[in-house]
Parts: C-alpha cells; sequence; structure tokens
C-alpha cells in the first residue's frame, strides 16, 4: 500500500473518531484534531519505538552480565523517543473501563513532557477531560489500525491537513495555504540535499520539510541531529505545537517561532542559513505594503502595489526573502504558484534581477492534482549561490547548441508535468523510481555522472533480484492451476456435452503451454543472475539492459498468460455447471452454494473442494502476477533513462529538459516557466495499456462521484432545513 493510500485509510478512521467527538465530547469544532493528534503523537512514537528497539537491544553494553537499561539517549540516535511503559499506546489501549483514561493519558504526556524540553507544553493534555472515559476507550481503539502502526513519513502534516478541510478552517486554504505533498517535499530534499548547517522554513506549517531534510541524511547514514539545526516560522500557535510534535516524533527538534513572515524576522537569519526550504500560501494579496517597503529582505525591491496600498501578489515578497536568507553557498527550493515564474511589470522586474545574479539553479513544472485539497498545478523554484561561482558555458546563445554545461548563466528547465502516478482518482504523486529519476536529470546537469550510471545500475539488479523473486509463486501458481484442472477434468467425463469438453481441453493446453513458458522464464532469470558491477561504465550498462529486455517482455507476457488461464478456466467451470446431473444440479456448478443436508462424501463435499481450488487458484495467480509486474517495471524505469539520455550526458529532451542560456530567458521576457522552453513531448504509444484496468479505474470514480454527490445532496437538505425552507 503507498503511502497515500495509507493515509487515506487512516483517515477514514479520523472521521469515525470526529464522530464520536462531536457526538460526545465537550469540544467545539476546531477542537477536535488535537486530543486526536495527541494520540496519533503517541501512536506514531510507539511504532517507530517498536521498530528500533531491537536494534538498541542488541547493541548495549553490559557489565558484570547486566545490561545497560535504555535511555532517551540511545532512541535520539535511531530517529525516534523514548517512550516509558505508561506512555507505550498498546498500554494504554488495553486500559479497562474501571481506569480513569483521560488521567492515564495525561500522566503518558507528562511523562514524555519531563523527558523532553522541547515538548513542554506542547502535548494536549486537558482537552482529554472533556471526554467520557468509555469514549476515550472507544477512539483509543479507533487510532490503533494496522494502516497508521505501519505508516510513516510525514503523516502528521497530512492528517493535520485533513482536519483543516473536514471539521474548522476552511479559511486557511482560501489564503493559498496546501500541506506539502510527500513527493514534493522529497523533491525539493534532493535536489537541494541539506548535509550539514542551517535549515529554514520560514512557513514551516507542520514541519514537513524538517522531517523529509533529516530522512535524507539518514538515508545518507548521517545522524540529522547532529548535523542540521531547524529553524522555522508559522504563524499558528496550534500549528507550532503540532510541527513541535512532529519533529519530536522523529527524534528531531527545531527552534520553531510564532510570527508574521512577511513583517518579521525573528531568527535574524539573513544571509546565514545554509538551506531554505519552504511552501509558502500562493497569491496572497493583503501585505501591507509600507510594512515591508524597507525591509532588508527585498534586494531587488518591492513587487507592485495595487490601490489599496497592499503588495498586489505576495509570491515575489516570499521568492525574495528565500534568495535573501541564504548564506554565500546557500542552496533554497521551496515551491510556487505556477503563475509566478511568467508574471509580467514589477513582477518580472523583480524576476530579471533575480536571473542576473546567476543564483536561480533549476526550475520544475509539476502537474496539477499533487496537492491532496486542490487540483492547481504549481512550479518548484531552486537557488544556489555557488553556482555563480562556476564559469559560464561557451556557445549556448538563445537556441545555441553547445555542449550541457552547468554555470552562472544557465538555468535547467524540467517540465515534470507528464511524469507521474495516479493513485486515486484525485491524487497523483511521484514513485520512487519516478522521483529518482527526475533528480539523476539533475545529477547530469551537476556534472555527478556516475550518481546516474549507479541509478541505472539499481533499477536494472532491481529487475532481476524481483524477476528471481517472482520464480516462487509462479511455480505455487503453476501448482495450483494444475490442482484446478485436474478436479475440472475429474467432472462428469463420461456424460460431457460438447460445449464442456472445448472447454476442458483449452484449459489443458493453455496449462501445459504455461508451464513450459514458466520454465522458459526461470532459464532466463538464471542466465541474468549475474549482478550489474558497482562501478559498470555507460557501455556496460547499455549492454546489461539489452541482455534484460527479453527478461522484461517475457514477465509481461506471463502476466497475460496468466491471466488467460484463470478465464479459460472460468470457461470451462461455466461450461460444466450447465451440465445437467443425477440431483438437478449442474454437476460443475461449483460457484452455488451447495443443499443442505449434503453427505460429506457426497456432491456437496466436491462442490467445496472445487470452490476451493479455484479460490486458492486465483489467490496464487494474484500473487504471481503482483511478483511479476516490477521486473519490467524496473527494466522500463532504466530504459525511461537509456533512451532520453543515451550518453550518459544532460542534453535537450523535447517536452521533458531543458538547459537555458540567460539570453534565451531574456529573449523570453524573462520568463522561467518550464514549459516554454522545453516544447512538446513526441506522443507515444503505452505498450502497457491495460483496459481492465482503466475500465476499473472508471468505475471506482464514477462510484466516488456518486457517493459525493449523495452527500451534496444531504448536506443541501440540511442547509434548507436550518434556514426553515
Amino acid at each position: 500500500m503507498s503511502q497515500l493510500q495509507t493515509i487515506e485509510a487512516i483517515e477514514k478512521r479520523l472521521w469515525g473518531a470526529a464522530d464520536l467527538l462531536r457526538a460526545n465530547s465537550g469540544l467545539a469544532s476546531n477542537e477536535y484534531f488535537m486530543p486526536v493528534m495527541g494520540l496519533i503523537f503517541l501512536r506514531h512514537a510507539y511504532s517507530r519505538y517498536l521498530a528500533v528497539k531491537p536494534a538498541i537491544e542488541a547493541g548495549l553494553p553490559s557489565r558484570g552480565g547486566k545490561v545497560r537499561a535504555l535511555t532517551k539517549e540511545d532512541f535520539g540516535q535511531q530517529g525516534a523517543i523514548y517512550l516509558r511503559p505508561e506512555a507505550q499506546f498498546d498500554h494504554l489501549v488495553s486500559l479497562p473501563d474501571s481506569v480513569d483514561r483521560a488521567a492515564a493519558i495525561i500522566n503518558a504526556m507528562d511523562g514524555i513532557e519531563a523527558d523532553y524540553d522541547a515538548l513542554r507544553g506542547v502535548l494536549p493534555k486537558v482537552e482529554y477531560q472533556k471526554i467520557g472515559n468509555a469514549d476515550l476507550g472507544e477512539l483509543l481503539r479507533k487510532l490503533n489500525p494496522e494502516e497508521l502502526k505501519s505508516a510513516n513519513g510525514d503523516i502528521f502534516g497530512r492528517i493535520y491537513e485533513y482536519f483543516l478541510t473536514q471539521f474548522a478552517d476552511q479559511g486557511a486554504h482560501d489564503g493559498g495555504e496546501f500541506f506539502t505533498p510527500i513527493s514534493l517535499v522529497q523533491m525539493i530534499a534532493n535536489l537541494i540535499e541539506p548535509a550539514r548547517g542551517t535549515v529554514l522554513d520560514p512557513a514551516c506549517g507542520s514541519g514537513g520539510m524538517f522531517v523529509q531534510s533529516a530522512n535524507l541524511v539518514e538515508r545518507n547514514h548521517g545522524d540529522p541531529s547532529k548535523a542540521l539545526t531547524f529553524y522555522g516560522m508559522e504563524k499558528n500557535a496550534t500549528t507550532i505545537k503540532l510541527a513541535q510534535m512532529n519533529l519530536a516524533v522523529h527524534g528531531l527538534q527545531g527552534n520553531i517561532m510564532e510570527a508574521i513572515s512577511y513583517y518579521t524576522d525573528p531568527h535574524e537569519l539573513l544571509g546565514k542559513a545554509d538551506y531554505v526550504m519552504a511552501n509558502p500560501p500562493f497569491n496572497v494579496d493583503e501585505v501591507d505594503a509600507e510594512k515591508v517597503r524597507k525591509d532588508p529582505r527585498l534586494p531587488f525591491g518591492l513587487p507592485g502595489v495595487n490601490k489599496a496600498g497592499k503588495v498586489s501578489n505576495g509570491n515575489y515578497l516570499w521568492i525574495s526573502y528565500f534568495y535573501s536568507y541564504l548564506s554565500a553557498r546557500g542552496r533554497a527550493g521551496f515551491v510556487m504558484s505556477s503563475q509566478a515564474s511568467s508574471a509580467g511589470r514589477e513582477e518580472a522586474n523583480v524576476r530579471r534581477r533575480l536571473v542576473e545574479t546567476g543564483h536561480v539553479d533549476a526550475m520544475v513544472a509539476i502537474r496539477g492534482n499533487f496537492f491532496y485539497t486542490r487540483t492547481v498545478p504549481c512550479e518548484l523554484w531552486f537557488f544556489d549561490k555557488a553556482k555563480a561561482l562556476l564559469p559560464s558555458p561557451p556557445g549556448r546563445g538563445a537556441g545555441g547548441e553547445g555542449a550541457a554545461i552547468r554555470g552562472a548563466d544557465t538555468v535547467l528547465m524540467l517540465d515534470a508535468r507528464n511524469v507521474y502516478r495516479k493513485v486515486t482518482r484525485k491524487i497523483y504523486d511521484f514513485s520512487p523510481e519516478q522521483l529518482a529519476n527526475l533528480t539523476s536529470i539533475v545529477w547530469l546537469y551537476r556534472g555527478q555522472t556516475d550518481r546516474f550510471l549507479a541509478l541505472l545500475g539499481q533499477h536494472l539488479s532491481n529487475a532481476v533480484a524481483e524477476a528471481q523473486a517472482s520464480l516462487a509463486p509462479l511455480h505455487d501458481y503453476v501448482a495450483q492451476a494444475r490442482a484446478l484442472a485436474e478436479a475440472v477434468g475429474r467432472l462428469d467425463d463420461g456424460g460431457a456435452t460438447p460445449e464442456a469438453e472445448p472447454a476442458k481441453r483449452a484449459l489443458a493446453e493453455a496449462l501445459a503451454t504455461f508451464d513450459r513458458d514458466v520454465a522458459i522464464y526461470a532459464t532466463a532469470v538464471q542466465q541474468a543472475a549475474e549482478p550489474v558491477a558497482k562501478n559498470a561504465s555507460n557501455a556496460a550498462l547499455h549492454q546489461a539492459s539489452g541482455a534484460r529486455r527479453s527478461l522484461a517482455e517475457r514477465s509481461r507476457d506471463l502476466i497475460k498468460a496468466a491471466d488467460h488461464l484463470h478465464k479459460l478456466a472460468g470457461y470451462a467451470l461455466e461450461a460444466l455447471a450447465s451440465l445437467p446431473s443425477p440431483t438437478g444440479r449442474g454437476a460443475g456448478d461449483a460457484l452455488l452454494p451447495s443443499p443442505a443436508g449434503r453427505g460429506v462424501g457426497g456432491e456437496g463435499r466436491s462442490s467445496r473442494e472445487l470452490n476451493r481450488a479455484r479460490k486458492t487458484a486465483d489467490e496464487a495467480r494474484k500473487a504471481a502476477v503482483d511478483a511479476l509486474k516490477p521486473v519490467r517495471y524496473f527494466h522500463r524505469q532504466a530504459l525511461w533513462l537509456q533512451e532520453r539520455f543515451p550518453e550518459a550526458e544532460l542534453r535537450d529532451v523535447p517536452g521533458l529538459v531543458k538547459l537555458v542560456s540567460r539570453a534565451e530567458i531574456e529573449a523570453n521576457d524573462w520568463s522561467l516557466t518550464p514549459g516554454r522552453y522545453v516544447g512538446v513531448a513526441p506522443e507515444e504509444v503505452d505498450e502497457d495499456f491495460d483496459f481492465e484496468a482503466a475500465l476499473k479505474d472508471i468505475h471506482v470514480e464514477l462510484s466516488g462521484l456518486n457517493a459525493e454527490a449523495v452527500e451534496l445532496a444531504a448536506k443541501i437538505t440540511r442547509n434548507f432545513e436550518a434556514l426553515g425552507a
């Protein structure tokens, strides 16, 4: 289950929890989320606690046969927090009705605050006294689903967005504020690569940027609590508490201050931040121009002012602020409205001066539907002050065809609008491999060819590893399909009608063919088992990719063959179901319930056995298909890169990427919109188009729309009733 699907499952539980609070507590609608978020904090903290505890215990020193006790420092080094026994979620869930659950939860929160100074006064407590004891027990159980136990990443931020959207604060979104999708935060972290120093988010919300920065350091085998110092600003005091909880549950701390970032700079980090990451509110038009006119964070001047004395659009305030916070070699990555990159008038003048610094590093266009509550497209902006120190590339004038070289006078334009994964009918994201591929284009831009080649090798190695892992499920499906075919073959052989015999024969022949194809595939897997060399050259990787192409295609063909075999079994059973029998039922009527009173050795038992055989075979088929799909998927990820960058060098790819000179940007009104430069991608035939899956998606979407229509109709009716109409 993907992270987004996990979160959606959690949200359904939360809606039930909210209904419970709404009906039975003394909490106002805008207070629902804090007691729930407090328990989610405990649940998520406990999951991380359990995940790292075995490794910590295995490394504990002992003296005189006595192992040292666990400490909070042990857990901080593993990106988790220490939980006293009374604060562990399983303990709270198991409390009987005779125990005061509110007191137990408050005691748990007090213990955590005593252990972690950064959380003192942050965790919710008194709110639980407004909820009945039985209701608290139900709330604890609702917030203990398997989905939440296994969730990772910035679930706090997404759930906070959910509460804002569903319960109380729609006004936050009207101001252009959106929770930053995990894919976009990861992309920002991947491209600015926080490694050591100060990380600032002037619009930090629930702290997701900090969490992903820490995750990147951990993936590179570093300790984020030692490598990075987090500073944040946020206007809402409750959201600050949420951010502090979010950091704490990941074993992190940050200095987050309450401030309206348009007007104040409480951390005084002008020119001092090593990294700036943010997703600010878009298109705000209520900033008092006089209050910011002389702000030192506006090195390129004030953008347009309207007749009311307000800054006409706050986007370029944010852009200027982010730039001004950077140190001499600092990097910034942030989300911005897609309108900003080509905005005119005074905003265009600010953009021109910004481009002339040589510090604009890359622009990335993102399609709509990445945000959870809005369909707006956006763009990611990236600054790198160290880039201006690089030499300017020769021969890259407007329309020039010189070698792709990163320098002070170039900007990478990356249009990622055609790269996405459809998670639900409303939400898209990047798969981990898509995200890695997009990141690798920037590696080529930065001359990091070795990282690009290593990713290619990883894709190809993953394809082989998945092929090896698919053999066991495949062989199991062959065995289960054979058992089903044999059971079908035994049905009424003597009195079979002409309609049944061809169906049985077709099933047997297809099974024999499938068995042979699996054997051929297994041989191909064995032949491809030699791993890709760690430092393989580009030529060697092309050769390895070609050698694995047939393996990938065989995996695709086996998926189709497995599905075909399943359909043939169904046809045979349907044909046999119509055969006459002494009882008056179809001799092969395995899909109908057996009549009551059938003997253990009678036809009812045969029907049940056939049902079990068919169900077992179908489950085995699904497992085999799921195991086969990643084989071609990973190979296609490698091909995606190799077809576009065959020499492992950055080049212009229509519809995807272009390295643009400053002269070309000037010739295009200083626009930084990627789509204006990269052109249109050639149309490609989707060889993997799955008609049945597409039809199923359409059906799911229609069901969702029908459900929404029912909800809206009910809401309209309630509103009319409230008006007395």
